[in-house]
């Protein structure tokens, strides 16, 4: 039974636990357990707290027993992003520069929802130093990897929330997503990813990448993310930025299917050149089977140019925003990526900022007026399967080398839209391939149903791990 508890949605381990054929602390244990012998390959954690896992399990498993579990959660083993405040554990974000012995006095929004729904906060997932950049990787942490391949990246920067989820070491995670960072990893580990609009899922502190910056559900179903949303949207004063609560349950109409829903399929959005033939391949198949479902599928790009510039100009400003608050001391110990990209923030007038933020007004407005005539954008989630795994500084920092291989991505943080990433089959070699659905701003639900509607036709596959059987 313990076994099987690690390969379990946290939709299908609340019915164990309500008929009593399994409980929180058998599967925190199983789940721990997991940790133990694979984060040592995986480095999908930076921070595993089992003797609080544990009790906050055994506090789930009595209430559980006396028929009153505290909410939608209670009991599920989860695990949260490193750059997300968490009472009681550091918060590094992935940095030699921030100590560790401090107080931890504070749970972000997130955490203190998760907390309150009775979820079992197992520890923190690795991330690139201050979420810097599509890869895992950092001075502090090391290399994380891929479950489906170890020689493989997992993506960034929400790289360990995705390799944990894929590889079973437990069923939730949140992340975070600036220009693609639950997307890449959610299409690279073969998991499903939503960003949801922005301002849905409240944050503290804001992030010092602007309102590019999203937080939002990895899971192994659209179901879980769907419970996931219920919970993560609900509000907090903190976030001036967040959207007022809509009372939604995010499960309401999940299985309502695509028929009838027009989707512009878009599989280049019109400049992507370098798209891998068997990812192009992969998705079309997938945008036939949303058309065989009912959806009104037309070929069609929204019609607006790479805005790659836009993104990279704004993303290196608040990596300089961050380095300059650090002490040369802390300078000394950073990333050589982060500090590439800070030293080309460094560089930006505040006329070259504010033509770019009116460049993103223009993105918005036209992405926007795109969608009067569509319910969904489809496209690959990224242009490429995983890459190799490599260290910290491995390439010099410029927009093409940080972002130009997921041109699918990053526009919709800029127009700050929903957009999931759920696997649409497999490489030659036996990588995850992704489907990008975008919705309209505020269609976070409209976007999880056909997810849904897809997943009923092609659920999510579990990576073989047969690396995992020799350890």
């Amino acid at each position: 039974m313990t076994a099987h508890l690690t390969e379990t949605t946290a939709t299908e381990l609340l019915a164990l636990y309500r008929s009593g054929a399994a409980s929180p602390v058998e599967a925190t244990q199983a789940v721990l357990d997991r940790i133990s012998r694979l984060n040592p390959q995986l480095l999908a954690f930076c921070l595993v707290d089992a003797e609080a896992a544990l009790q906050s399990a055994r506090d789930s498993e009595s209430r559980w027993q006396r028929g009153t579990p505290i909410g939608p959660l209670d009991g599920v083993p989860t695990s949260i992003k490193d750059l997300i405040l968490t009472k009681g554990w550091p918060t590094r974000r992935g940095s030699l520069s921030v100590d560790p012995d401090q107080p931890w006095t504070v749970d972000a929004p997130v955490t203190a929802r998760l907390r309150e729904a009775g979820a079992v906060l197992l520890g923190k997932t690795a991330t690139p130093e201050f979420g810097c950049k599509g890869e895992t990787n950092s001075p502090l942490t090391g290399i994380s990897r891929n479950p489906w391949d170890l020689s493989r990246t997992p993506g960034g920067s929400s790289g360990g929330t995705a390799a944990a989820v894929a590889a079973g070491l437990g069923p939730l995670s949140v992340g975070t997503d600036g220009a693609g960072s639950v997307r890449i990893p959610a299409a690279f580990c073969g998991n499903f990813g939503l960003k949801p609009s922005f301002g849905r899922v409240p944050a503290y502190p804001l992030s010092p990448f602007g309102s590019v910056a999203h937080l939002g559900p990895h899971t192994l179903s659209v179901a879980d993310a769907a419970l996931m949303m219920n919970v993560l949207s609900q509000p907090d004063a903190r976030d001036w930025t967040s959207l007022p609560a809509d009372g939604r349950d995010y499960r309401v109409g999940l299985d309502d299917g695509v028929r009838g829903l027009r989707i512009a399929y878009s599989p280049t959005l019109g400049y992507a050149r370098n798209v891998h033939p068997e990812v192009a391949a992969a998705v079309e198949r997938a945008v036939r089977d949303l058309a065989s479902l009912g959806a009104v599928v037309e070929a069609v790009d929204p019609g607006f140019a790479d805005p790659l510039d836009i993104c990279t100009g704004l993303w290196f400003l608040g990596a300089y925003t961050v380095w300059s608050g650090l002490s040369p001391a802390q300078q000394a110990v950073c990333d050589p990526d982060f500090r590439a990209e800070a030293e080309l923030g460094a560089r930006l007038s505040a006329l070259e900022v504010q033509q770019l933020h009116q460049r993103r007004g223009v993105l918005g407005a036209q992405l926007r007026q795109f969608m009067q005539g569509y319910d969904l954008i489809a496209t690959p989630s990224v242009s490429v399967p995983a890459f190799e795994a490599r260290p910290a500084g491995h390439t010099p920092i410029d927009p093409a080398a940080l972002l130009g291989w997921t041109p699918f991505s990053y526009p919709f943080n800029l127009s700050q839209q929903p957009a999931a990433s759920i696997p649409c089959g497999l490489t030659s070699d036996g990588l995850p391939i992704g489907l990008q659905l975008v919705g309209p701003m505020f269609g976070d639900a409209l976007v999880l149903r056909a997810c849904r509607a897809y997943e009923s036709l092609r659920p999510i596959a579990r990576p073989p791990m047969a690396w995992a059987s020799a350890n």
